[in-house]
């Protein structure tokens, strides 16, 4: 960090990023080296055959050349050892050492060419020195096709634009107004070729345009290179449990919960419970093989391949077989208790099921979550737009994707009379709209929409993105939405402010960091799988260098360099109030949380969990760990929600067993 520049552009590959990778290149190099001299000296008396003199000035000349190379990449891989992330002077020899490597590959690629040349003429020689000399052309070419593809993959395309150094002058902001014109239009290419097989609507541009916007925005302001990310990940994972392993018992402030919010958690962690299996259904056949790896496939495979079109008219899409099939065994329910199943999948418009719930006497619309890159667009669609509400809420915003696909479904639920049609079914049953990951965050929203025409509506969130709600609509949803929680599951502290703030604690750690990147990732990697003693480091700068961090990291100089006196922390583009407000997650949330430790990659199965109320500030950092990932998976919540379940129900004449505290 930052880029180095080679060939007066900037490239996403710092000058300490070659450890690794000049290691292994380095120990490719010296068995090869090793191997040509045994080959060379076992077999060239051998060598007075017709052509022999060309494949003994071959093997002399590859060892020669060879032994150079080794050299070079032995300087390359000290020289990248040197300094720190963001301390790149010991490291300023870099650029000529790469210049001398990859001059080097001319002559290997003039020699390997040569090789192949000599082989195919059928020299009549030893075979064994033929088949050495065949390996080594291989070798060679596979090398240089490789060190193509890295070229390609560190290749930045917006290096070529020269970064302003001092931003307030009116040209470096004309250029760096530029920088960031281009950097979305690279980004909106990147998303289409990556969503190639999605289509070309008019939602589908749009959704182009909003993510392109927001990658392009998040990454204008930072000079980082991924390594640089991972190196701070590792090190913030190790801040947060320094900090966490300091704290004593004391001063963890918990309250006394009163018997009624005491009975109120407990009755909607079992609603949670009972609702959560629809949620998980609306992923259809992949989510159920997914949990039942050995019989899943056995057990809705005869229905996959059976027509039963007039027996399951309520289903909409094509091949939906192994979908309702793995809907009713989630369920348990019966085919004449579905309503509606829609598996209508694009931008902005979410698969949905309408089913009747005779035990709790309810209508439930369960929406699925993020499974396709239709999905992944209408996440990332993260702008903010208004919500037309019957209902008088000042402020009442919400995530622009999200919004919109609870519009579709309030469309179909309403104008296709599919609600009409389950409650003259069921004319005393109640609605109630479950989700989990982006069906979370429709729901909720869904449920606001309706909150009007259906007083008695009911919505549980599980895992919910944080990104979702204006503060107006966050308050407004706690009478009748529940959110769910597992640990440290990252959706549900995911927002443009809570990433915003992610990139300012990268920063601030790493520049903190006084040791190489190479030493970073090691312990970072022993650390996340073995445990261990964290990394000790100051978790807040030095008064001196703390003014310097409002400066995104820009150009060439350091972290630490001195910044623009007008610029501030406030500036970045992504604290606009208009696109990108700060969003809270919806209703009341119950927080499960991991009590003791189950290893660093512990099984979920193991664990022991406690339900409480939790604040929504307490969803206001993003956490890096090895289970931030994993605890959103619907099939790990489903488990430790049977956990919790089960022991509240085993020792329900205990005093706190499932551990219930409220805040």
């Amino acid at each position: 960090m930052p880029g180095m520049v080679l060939f007066g552009r900037r490239w996403s590959l710092a000058s300490d990023d070659l450890v690794f990778p000049g290691f292994f290149e380095l120990f490719l190099r010296v068995l090869w080296w090793i191997a040509s001299l045994t080959l060379y000296l076992m077999h060239r008396r051998k060598l007075d055959c017709p052509g022999g003199v060309l494949l003994s000035t071959y093997l002399i000349v590859l060892l020669v050349l060879l032994a150079v190379i080794i050299c070079t990449v032995l300087a390359i891989v000290c020289v990248s050892m040197r300094g720190t992330i963001c301390n790149p002077g010991p490291r300023k020899s870099m650029p000529k050492l790469l210049y001398i490597r990859l001059a080097l590959f001319i002559p290997e690629m003039v020699w390997a060419s040569l090789g192949a040349a000599w082989v195919v003429k059928g020299i009549q020689c030893d075979k064994t020195v033929v088949i050495g000399i065949i390996v080594t052309v291989i070798v060679s070419w596979i090398v240089i096709a490789a060190t193509m593809v890295t070229i390609i993959l560190v290749f930045d395309p917006l290096g070529g634009k020269m970064r302003p150094e001092h931003l307030e002058s009116n040209s470096s902001n004309q250029l760096l107004t530029g920088l960031k014109t281009a950097a979305k239009s690279v980004w909106e290419t990147r998303v289409q070729f990556c969503c190639c097989c999605v289509g070309q609507d008019d939602n589908t541009r749009v959704a182009f345009s909003s993510t392109a916007e927001l990658f392009s925005t998040y990454f204008s302001d930072t000079d980082l290179v991924p390594s640089d990310i991972a190196a701070g990940f590792t090190l913030l994972h190790q801040q947060q449990d320094n900090i966490s392993n300091s704290l004593e018992p004391r001063e963890v402030v918990t309250h006394s919960p009163g018997q009624s919010q005491e009975a109120d958690l407990d009755a909607e962690v079992e609603n949670c419970h009972h609702y959560m299996p629809f949620a998980a259904a609306a992923y259809g056949w992949p989510l159920y093989i997914y949990r039942n790896p050995f019989t899943g496939l056995c057990r809705i495979g005869g229905d996959c391949c059976r027509s039963r079109e007039t027996e399951y008219d309520a289903v909409e899409g094509d091949q939906h077989n192994c979908h309702f099939s793995s809907i009713l065994r989630t369920t348990g329910l019966q085919y004449r208790d579905f309503i509606h199943i829609s598996f209508h999948d694009k931008v902005y418009e979410l698969p949905f099921i309408v089913v009747l719930d005779h035990r709790k006497e309810a209508v439930v619309v369960a929406i699925r979550g993020t499974m396709s890159l239709q999905d992944v667009l209408t996440d990332l669609s993260a702008e903010s737009e208004n919500l037309e509400l019957d209902a008088e809420i000042q402020d009442s915003v919400a995530h622009k994707g999200i919004a919109q696909a609870a519009r579709y479904i309030y469309r179909r639920l309403i104008n296709d009379g599919i609600l009409s049609q389950a409650f003259s079914v069921a004319p005393e049953y109640r609605l109630v709209l479950v989700g989990h990951s982006l069906g979370a965050g429709a729901a909720a929203l869904l449920a606001i929409m309706l909150r009007r025409a259906y007083p008695q509506v009911r919505a549980y969130a599980f895992s919910p993105p944080r990104g979702l709600l204006s503060k107006a609509l966050h308050e407004y949803s706690k009478d009748f939405i529940v959110s769910l929680v597992l640990g440290m599951d990252v959706i549900p502290r995911l927002s443009v402010t809570n990433m915003e703030d992610l990139k300012r604690r990268l920063l601030r750690v790493i520049a903190n960091s006084n040791k190489p990147k190479y030493k970073i990732l090691l312990h970072g990697c022993w650390y996340g799988l073995f445990g261990g003693s964290p990394d000790n480091f100051p978790t807040e700068l030095e008064e001196g260098t703390q003014g310097a961090l409002t400066q995104p990291l820009l150009g060439e100089q350091s972290l630490l360099t001195r910044c623009s006196p007008g610029y501030s922390s406030s500036d970045s583009p992504l604290d606009s109030p208009t696109k990108y407000p700060p969003l809270y997650p919806p209703g009341r949330i119950i927080h499960l949380e991991e009590e003791g430790g189950s290893g660093r990659l512990g099984c979920c199965s193991a664990a022991q969990y406690r339900a409480r109320w939790a604040h929504e500030a307490d969803f206001s950092k993003i956490l890096i760990g090895p289970k931030m990932l994993t605890d959103h998976m619907p099939d790990i919540l489903t488990r430790a929600l049977d956990r919790v379940v089960a022991d509240t129900t085993a020792c329900a004449s205990c005093p706190g067993p499932g551990g219930v505290t409220v805040d």
